[in-house]
């Protein structure tokens, strides 16, 4: 293998993100994404990724080029069948076919995605990094639901995770802000976006995590409810009459933030409890609640903890946010700077005071990377 560069892609229902990296000096020589897939001249995956490959073309940085080592596909669930980076075959697309039941909105397009980019480079290796995989390590006692074990298995119904490639990288980048290997480091990650999810990392292996069986479980989320009691579901179907279907799309994308004040940004929601509107700074209480409660859950779990880090949109950059989660949790051994959490920068850094036991940090996620990382160690082995 000669090359060097990785292309990443993204491949969404309606979008395609790509990032090209270069492993041999970390550069990033190009990255862009395609919208609105089926909507005008972008009529389908096909047409999306042949953008993809005129942009890079356009640069000098065409899919034919000799530095291209492979490409590196985030696809949403791996099951239990996928726990690490994987070399495509044909095997391996049908597999991950197979599991579109359980990422019915996302393994679709990564699949097409995979189709499309084999097509065009057929020669070239290409690696599936996996959302779930970082999280297969969780011991069964954290995968398994309370239910009917034989129905679960049949079913595949337990806890699996997501947002894989950013708690892994996180964690990892936690540690050598402290100066340490990550065997070394118990961490509790806060990934923080319009999705959000938590997870409990002991020495570099994740033991928890606040999604389950799908993206809708644990935090709140932007539009999403997290945790619910799951007779709510038989209520709204039995007294309130609404289906499956609309049921799904209130838990999905009609709750969070959203269903709770009508916004699901952050900084819109800080700039209304500024105005002192009370929808706005309940759908916050109900935010940090949630997220304190996990927190509390996980330090339980780790038995010690020595960092918490908070990272994506909201993690990175709201300050109201990490000062509200951490708040009155000195019993803990946790305590905020105040000046430090408020300055703003792109480079990890801690905002715990010197006293703290626990370090607490901002650490830019950088899941593109990770990807890349991953893919490029396989080929090149």
């Amino acid at each position: 293998m000669n090359g060097s560069r990785v292309l990443v892609l993204n491949s969404g229902s309606s979008s395609v993100k790509y990032q090209l990296l270069d492993m041999a000096d970390g550069s990033r020589p190009a990255s862009g994404i395609v919208e609105r897939i089926g909507e005008g001249p972008v009529t389908d995956h096909a047409a999306a990724l042949k953008q993809v490959a005129d942009e890079l073309a356009a640069k000098g940085l065409g899919l034919d080029s000799p530095e291209l080592a492979a490409v590196g596909h985030r696809v949403v669930h791996g099951g239990t069948r996928f726990t690490e980076p994987t070399l495509i075959t044909d095997e391996v697309v049908g597999e991950i076919e197979k599991l579109i039941p359980l990422a019915p909105l996302h393994n679709p397009a990564n699949v097409t995605g995979i189709k499309v980019a084999r097509s065009l480079r057929p020669d070239l290796p290409q690696v599936a990094v996996f959302d779930t995989a970082f999280h297969s390590t969780i011991p069964e006692a954290a995968a398994r639901y309370a239910i009917d074990v034989a129905t679960a298995d049949r079913w595949g119904v337990r806890r699996y995770g997501f947002h894989g490639t950013s708690h892994a990288y996180v964690s990892r980048a936690t540690a050598k802000l402290l100066g340490k290997e990550p065997a070394e480091v118990n961490t509790i990650v806060l990934h923080l976006g319009n999705g959000a999810s938590a997870s409990a990392v002991r020495g570099g292996t994740c033991v928890e995590t606040s999604m389950g069986l799908t993206p809708l479980e644990g935090l709140v989320m932007g539009t999403r409810s997290g945790d619910i009691d799951p007779a709510a579901i038989f209520h709204l179907s039995r007294v309130g009459g609404m289906s499956t279907d609309e049921i799904d799309t209130l838990l999905n994308k009609r709750s969070g933030l959203a269903g709770l004040c009508g916004d699901n940004d952050m900084r819109e929601i800080g700039r209304r409890m500024g105005e002192g509107d009370r929808a706005a700074q309940l759908a916050f209480d109900i935010y940090i609640h949630r997220l304190r409660k996990y927190v509390g859950a996980y330090t339980a779990v780790l038995g010690r903890v020595d960092a918490i880090a908070f990272t994506a949109g909201v993690g990175e950059n709201s300050a109201a946010v990490r000062e509200a989660a951490m708040r009155g949790l000195t019993a803990f051994g946790i305590e905020v700077d105040g000046v430090r959490n408020a300055l703003r920068s792109a480079a990890a850094r801690l905002i715990s005071t010197e006293a703290s036991r626990v370090a607490v940090a901002v650490v830019p996620t950088d899941e593109e990377l990770e990807i890349a990382s991953q893919t490029f160690d396989l080929v090149s082995a």
